[in-house]
Protein backbone atom coordinates (compact mmCIF):
# COMPACT_ATOMS: atom_id res chain seq x y z
CA UNK A 1 0.00 0.00 0.00
CA UNK A 2 1.31 3.43 -1.08
CA UNK A 3 0.88 6.57 1.55
CA UNK A 4 0.38 10.42 0.98
CA UNK A 5 0.59 13.59 3.02
CA UNK A 6 -2.07 15.86 2.60
CA UNK A 7 -1.92 19.36 3.42
CA UNK A 8 -2.70 22.96 3.20
CA UNK A 9 -1.39 25.50 1.50
CA UNK A 10 -0.74 27.90 4.35
CA UNK A 11 1.91 30.72 3.87
CA UNK A 12 4.76 30.28 3.80
CA UNK A 13 4.93 28.50 0.53
CA UNK A 14 8.14 27.25 1.68
CA UNK A 15 7.31 25.45 4.58
CA UNK A 16 4.72 23.12 2.24
CA UNK A 17 7.95 22.78 -0.33
CA UNK A 18 9.84 21.55 3.19
CA UNK A 19 6.89 18.89 4.45
CA UNK A 20 7.20 17.37 0.45
CA UNK A 21 10.80 16.96 1.14
CA UNK A 22 10.29 14.90 4.51
CA UNK A 23 7.13 12.86 3.04
CA UNK A 24 9.36 12.13 0.43
CA UNK A 25 12.39 10.90 2.72
CA UNK A 26 10.58 9.17 4.99
CA UNK A 27 8.69 7.10 2.27
CA UNK A 28 5.24 8.27 1.52
CA UNK A 29 4.85 8.54 -2.19
CA UNK A 30 2.26 11.27 -3.00
CA UNK A 31 2.10 14.65 -1.54
CA UNK A 32 -1.51 16.29 -1.61
CA UNK A 33 -2.83 19.40 -1.32
CA UNK A 34 -6.16 21.06 -0.29
CA UNK A 35 -7.68 23.32 -3.96
CA UNK A 36 -9.34 26.35 -2.23
CA UNK A 37 -7.74 29.54 -3.58
CA UNK A 38 -9.37 31.88 -1.01
CA UNK A 39 -8.59 30.06 2.06
CA UNK A 40 -5.20 28.91 0.99
CA UNK A 41 -2.66 29.86 -1.59
CA UNK A 42 -2.52 28.54 -5.00
CA UNK A 43 -1.87 25.14 -5.09
CA UNK A 44 -0.23 24.76 -8.63
CA UNK A 45 2.69 27.90 -8.20
CA UNK A 46 4.02 25.75 -4.97
CA UNK A 47 3.70 22.13 -7.15
CA UNK A 48 6.45 23.92 -9.54
CA UNK A 49 8.66 24.15 -6.11
CA UNK A 50 7.80 20.73 -4.92
CA UNK A 51 8.70 19.15 -7.59
CA UNK A 52 11.95 20.88 -8.23
CA UNK A 53 12.84 20.11 -4.77
CA UNK A 54 11.99 16.56 -4.77
CA UNK A 55 12.76 13.51 -7.00
CA UNK A 56 10.03 10.64 -6.90
CA UNK A 57 7.09 11.67 -4.84
CA UNK A 58 4.12 12.52 -6.81
CA UNK A 59 2.01 15.59 -6.22
CA UNK A 60 -1.62 16.58 -7.07
CA UNK A 61 -4.65 18.76 -5.43
CA UNK A 62 -7.03 16.80 -3.43
CA UNK A 63 -9.06 17.71 -4.54
CA UNK A 64 -9.79 20.52 -7.89
CA UNK A 65 -13.11 20.93 -9.39
CA UNK A 66 -14.40 21.13 -12.82
CA UNK A 67 -15.32 24.63 -12.05
CA UNK A 68 -12.65 27.00 -10.70
CA UNK A 69 -10.15 27.04 -13.71
CA UNK A 70 -11.33 26.07 -17.22
CA UNK A 71 -10.61 22.46 -18.08
CA UNK A 72 -8.26 23.36 -20.53
CA UNK A 73 -6.62 25.49 -17.95
CA UNK A 74 -6.71 22.58 -15.58
CA UNK A 75 -5.19 20.13 -18.34
CA UNK A 76 -2.31 22.53 -19.23
CA UNK A 77 -1.20 23.08 -15.72
CA UNK A 78 -0.91 19.06 -15.16
CA UNK A 79 0.81 18.60 -18.85
CA UNK A 80 3.41 21.41 -18.18
CA UNK A 81 4.34 20.05 -14.95
CA UNK A 82 4.75 17.00 -16.32
CA UNK A 83 6.82 17.95 -19.00
CA UNK A 84 9.26 19.90 -16.95
CA UNK A 85 9.65 17.26 -14.10
CA UNK A 86 8.63 13.86 -15.56
CA UNK A 87 5.33 12.10 -15.22
CA UNK A 88 4.82 12.60 -10.88
CA UNK A 89 1.01 14.67 -11.29
CA UNK A 90 -2.02 13.31 -9.95
CA UNK A 91 -5.65 14.79 -10.81
CA UNK A 92 -7.48 14.31 -7.23
CA UNK A 93 -10.71 15.94 -8.77
CA UNK A 94 -14.72 16.18 -7.23
CA UNK A 95 -17.66 18.51 -7.32
CA UNK A 96 -16.42 21.17 -4.99
CA UNK A 97 -16.91 22.20 -1.50
CA UNK A 98 -15.06 25.02 0.18
CA UNK A 99 -13.58 26.41 -3.08
CA UNK A 100 -16.81 26.87 -4.65
CA UNK A 101 -18.67 27.74 -1.79
CA UNK A 102 -16.39 29.94 -0.28
CA UNK A 103 -17.36 32.28 -3.38
CA UNK A 104 -20.92 31.94 -3.20
CA UNK A 105 -20.78 28.70 -5.77
CA UNK A 106 -22.71 25.45 -5.46
CA UNK A 107 -20.61 22.57 -6.35
CA UNK A 108 -20.97 21.31 -9.97
CA UNK A 109 -23.01 18.62 -10.92
CA UNK A 110 -22.53 15.12 -11.35
CA UNK A 111 -22.94 15.70 -15.20
CA UNK A 112 -20.65 18.47 -15.12
CA UNK A 113 -18.06 16.08 -13.45
CA UNK A 114 -18.60 12.97 -15.59
CA UNK A 115 -17.69 15.29 -18.62
CA UNK A 116 -14.65 17.47 -17.10
CA UNK A 117 -12.97 14.01 -16.26
CA UNK A 118 -12.29 12.27 -19.40
CA UNK A 119 -11.48 15.96 -20.93
CA UNK A 120 -9.05 16.89 -18.52
CA UNK A 121 -7.48 13.69 -18.81
CA UNK A 122 -7.63 13.49 -22.50
CA UNK A 123 -6.18 17.11 -23.05
CA UNK A 124 -3.25 16.60 -20.49
CA UNK A 125 -2.58 13.41 -22.72
CA UNK A 126 -2.25 15.49 -26.10
CA UNK A 127 -5.14 13.92 -27.62
CA UNK A 128 -8.14 16.00 -29.21
CA UNK A 129 -10.93 16.76 -27.04
CA UNK A 130 -14.70 18.19 -27.45
CA UNK A 131 -15.40 21.11 -25.00
CA UNK A 132 -18.76 21.47 -26.76
CA UNK A 133 -18.47 24.23 -28.75
CA UNK A 134 -14.85 23.07 -30.11
CA UNK A 135 -12.80 20.43 -30.68
CA UNK A 136 -9.44 21.69 -29.06
CA UNK A 137 -6.06 19.64 -28.74
CA UNK A 138 -3.08 21.34 -26.89
CA UNK A 139 -0.38 20.96 -29.65
CA UNK A 140 3.22 20.80 -27.48
CA UNK A 141 2.02 18.06 -25.57
CA UNK A 142 3.87 14.86 -26.72
CA UNK A 143 3.01 11.49 -24.55
CA UNK A 144 1.65 12.93 -22.23
CA UNK A 145 -0.11 11.01 -18.97
CA UNK A 146 -2.44 11.93 -15.99
CA UNK A 147 -4.21 9.45 -13.94
CA UNK A 148 -7.73 11.55 -12.42
CA UNK A 149 -8.84 9.76 -9.34
CA UNK A 150 -12.23 11.71 -8.38
CA UNK A 151 -13.48 11.71 -4.47
CA UNK A 152 -16.89 9.93 -4.10
CA UNK A 153 -19.73 8.97 -1.27
CA UNK A 154 -22.79 8.47 -2.82
CA UNK A 155 -24.09 5.84 -5.23
CA UNK A 156 -24.53 8.26 -8.09
CA UNK A 157 -20.98 9.66 -7.78
CA UNK A 158 -19.74 6.04 -7.17
CA UNK A 159 -20.88 5.36 -10.56
CA UNK A 160 -19.29 8.47 -11.97
CA UNK A 161 -15.66 7.43 -10.34
CA UNK A 162 -16.18 3.31 -11.22
CA UNK A 163 -16.90 4.39 -15.04
CA UNK A 164 -15.06 7.65 -15.67
CA UNK A 165 -11.83 7.94 -13.23
CA UNK A 166 -8.92 6.07 -12.65
CA UNK A 167 -9.15 5.94 -8.56
CA UNK A 168 -11.56 6.77 -6.00
CA UNK A 169 -10.54 8.94 -3.14
CA UNK A 170 -12.68 8.12 0.23
CA UNK A 171 -12.37 10.75 2.44
CA UNK A 172 -12.87 8.50 5.57
CA UNK A 173 -10.79 5.32 7.49
CA UNK A 174 -14.11 3.99 8.19
CA UNK A 175 -13.77 0.26 6.95
CA UNK A 176 -17.98 -0.40 6.50
CA UNK A 177 -18.04 2.53 4.13
CA UNK A 178 -15.04 1.68 2.41
CA UNK A 179 -15.88 -1.77 1.77
CA UNK A 180 -19.13 -0.75 0.51
CA UNK A 181 -18.17 1.96 -1.56
CA UNK A 182 -15.11 -0.06 -3.39
CA UNK A 183 -17.51 -3.73 -3.92
CA UNK A 184 -19.99 -0.70 -5.51
CA UNK A 185 -16.96 0.76 -7.87
CA UNK A 186 -15.87 -3.01 -8.18
CA UNK A 187 -19.20 -4.02 -9.69
CA UNK A 188 -20.10 -0.99 -11.54
CA UNK A 189 -16.08 -1.14 -13.15
CA UNK A 190 -17.13 -5.18 -14.02
CA UNK A 191 -20.53 -3.60 -15.71
CA UNK A 192 -18.80 -1.43 -17.43
CA UNK A 193 -16.46 -3.83 -18.79
CA UNK A 194 -13.80 -2.43 -16.63
CA UNK A 195 -12.74 -4.42 -14.46
CA UNK A 196 -9.10 -5.49 -16.02
CA UNK A 197 -8.28 -1.68 -15.97
CA UNK A 198 -6.25 -0.67 -13.26
CA UNK A 199 -7.91 1.58 -10.84
CA UNK A 200 -6.83 2.53 -7.17
CA UNK A 201 -8.76 2.90 -3.70
CA UNK A 202 -7.20 5.47 -1.52
CA UNK A 203 -8.41 6.19 1.31
CA UNK A 204 -7.67 9.81 3.07
CA UNK A 205 -8.25 10.56 6.65
CA UNK A 206 -6.52 12.24 9.68
CA UNK A 207 -3.73 10.06 11.68
CA UNK A 208 -2.81 11.26 15.19
CA UNK A 209 0.04 8.97 16.92
CA UNK A 210 -0.17 9.28 20.39
CA UNK A 211 -1.48 8.22 23.86
CA UNK A 212 -4.26 10.77 25.10
CA UNK A 213 -7.21 9.77 22.40
CA UNK A 214 -9.42 12.40 24.27
CA UNK A 215 -7.18 15.09 23.06
CA UNK A 216 -6.90 13.20 19.72
CA UNK A 217 -10.30 13.35 19.17
CA UNK A 218 -10.55 17.10 19.71
CA UNK A 219 -8.15 18.15 17.74
CA UNK A 220 -9.37 15.75 14.30
CA UNK A 221 -12.87 16.23 15.46
CA UNK A 222 -13.43 19.07 12.43
CA UNK A 223 -12.58 16.25 9.76
CA UNK A 224 -16.07 15.07 10.50
CA UNK A 225 -17.53 18.39 9.99
CA UNK A 226 -15.62 18.56 6.88
CA UNK A 227 -17.11 15.00 5.46
CA UNK A 228 -20.50 15.95 7.25
CA UNK A 229 -20.55 18.81 4.28
CA UNK A 230 -20.41 16.09 1.50
CA UNK A 231 -22.92 13.81 3.65
CA UNK A 232 -25.34 16.49 3.80
CA UNK A 233 -25.40 16.67 0.19
CA UNK A 234 -25.73 13.13 0.02
CA UNK A 235 -28.78 13.51 2.66
CA UNK A 236 -30.34 16.09 0.31
CA UNK A 237 -30.29 13.81 -2.65
CA UNK A 238 -31.21 10.75 -0.61
CA UNK A 239 -32.90 11.67 2.85
CA UNK A 240 -31.88 9.67 5.97
CA UNK A 241 -33.74 7.07 5.21
CA UNK A 242 -32.67 5.52 2.27
CA UNK A 243 -31.31 2.13 1.64
CA UNK A 244 -28.94 3.47 -1.11
CA UNK A 245 -26.77 4.92 1.60
CA UNK A 246 -25.53 3.13 4.98
CA UNK A 247 -27.07 4.80 7.69
CA UNK A 248 -23.27 4.63 9.54
CA UNK A 249 -22.47 7.68 6.86
CA UNK A 250 -25.58 9.37 7.10
CA UNK A 251 -26.95 9.48 10.73
CA UNK A 252 -24.33 11.50 12.28
CA UNK A 253 -25.34 15.13 10.77
CA UNK A 254 -28.49 15.12 12.13
CA UNK A 255 -27.48 17.74 14.73
CA UNK A 256 -25.50 19.27 11.97
CA UNK A 257 -26.72 22.80 12.22
CA UNK A 258 -24.60 24.71 9.82
CA UNK A 259 -20.85 25.20 8.35
CA UNK A 260 -18.53 28.37 8.48
CA UNK A 261 -15.77 27.74 5.85
CA UNK A 262 -13.36 30.28 7.56
CA UNK A 263 -12.65 27.24 10.00
CA UNK A 264 -12.13 24.63 7.13
CA UNK A 265 -9.58 21.91 7.88
CA UNK A 266 -8.66 23.21 11.56
CA UNK A 267 -8.46 21.92 15.04
CA UNK A 268 -10.87 23.58 17.15
CA UNK A 269 -13.50 24.02 14.28
CA UNK A 270 -16.61 25.19 16.41
CA UNK A 271 -18.83 24.34 13.76
CA UNK A 272 -18.20 20.36 14.61
CA UNK A 273 -19.16 19.71 17.85
CA UNK A 274 -22.14 17.57 16.75
CA UNK A 275 -19.95 15.27 15.50
CA UNK A 276 -19.13 12.31 18.46
CA UNK A 277 -16.40 10.41 19.66
CA UNK A 278 -17.47 7.50 18.03
CA UNK A 279 -17.69 8.81 14.78
CA UNK A 280 -13.95 10.07 14.84
CA UNK A 281 -12.66 6.59 15.98
CA UNK A 282 -14.19 4.99 12.73
CA UNK A 283 -13.17 8.15 10.72
CA UNK A 284 -9.57 8.59 11.70
CA UNK A 285 -6.82 6.57 12.81
CA UNK A 286 -5.56 7.63 16.74
CA UNK A 287 -3.61 5.99 19.30
CA UNK A 288 0.09 4.50 19.24
CA UNK A 289 1.32 3.60 16.82
CA UNK A 290 0.10 -0.33 16.75
CA UNK A 291 -3.54 1.36 16.55
CA UNK A 292 -2.59 2.69 13.41
CA UNK A 293 -0.86 -0.48 11.81
CA UNK A 294 -3.86 -2.83 12.79
CA UNK A 295 -6.38 -0.33 11.29
CA UNK A 296 -3.60 0.15 7.75
CA UNK A 297 -3.64 -4.08 7.87
CA UNK A 298 -7.21 -3.69 7.80
CA UNK A 299 -7.64 -1.51 4.82
CA UNK A 300 -5.07 -3.15 2.82
CA UNK A 301 -7.36 -6.20 2.75
CA UNK A 302 -10.08 -4.14 1.36
CA UNK A 303 -8.07 -3.17 -1.99
CA UNK A 304 -7.25 0.13 -0.04
CA UNK A 305 -3.91 1.21 -2.59
CA UNK A 306 -2.95 4.46 -0.63
CA UNK A 307 -4.14 5.93 2.76
CA UNK A 308 -3.30 9.78 2.50
CA UNK A 309 -3.40 11.20 6.15
CA UNK A 310 -4.48 14.62 7.55
CA UNK A 311 -1.76 16.26 9.42
CA UNK A 312 -4.26 19.33 11.15
CA UNK A 313 -3.77 19.03 14.56
CA UNK A 314 -1.25 19.98 17.13
CA UNK A 315 1.77 17.14 17.13
CA UNK A 316 2.24 17.08 13.03
CA UNK A 317 6.14 16.31 13.54
CA UNK A 318 5.56 13.40 16.01
CA UNK A 319 3.26 11.76 13.38
CA UNK A 320 4.87 12.24 10.41
CA UNK A 321 7.92 10.92 12.26
CA UNK A 322 6.09 7.81 14.24
CA UNK A 323 4.88 6.82 10.10
CA UNK A 324 8.25 7.21 8.76
CA UNK A 325 10.31 5.37 11.51
CA UNK A 326 7.83 2.95 12.75
CA UNK A 327 4.63 2.64 10.66
CA UNK A 328 5.09 2.57 6.94
CA UNK A 329 8.43 0.72 6.93
CA UNK A 330 6.27 -2.10 9.41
Amino acid sequence: MDYGLVVQTDPPASRVVELAKIAEAAGFTHFWTFDSCVLWQEPFVIYSQILAATERIKVGPMVTNPVTRHWSVTASLFATLNDMYGPRMVCGIGRGDSALRVVGESPASLATLRRAMPAIRGLAKGAEVDLGEARVKIPWIRDGSLEVWMAAYGPKALKVAAEEADGLILQLADPFVIEWAASQVSALRAQAGLAGEPFTVCVAAPAYVGDDLHHQRDQVRWFGGMVGNHVADIVARYGFDSDLVPKVLTDYIKARKGYDYQHHGRAGNPDTEFVPDEVIDRFCLLGPAENHQERLAELEALGVGQFALYLMHDDPVGTLEAYGERIIPG
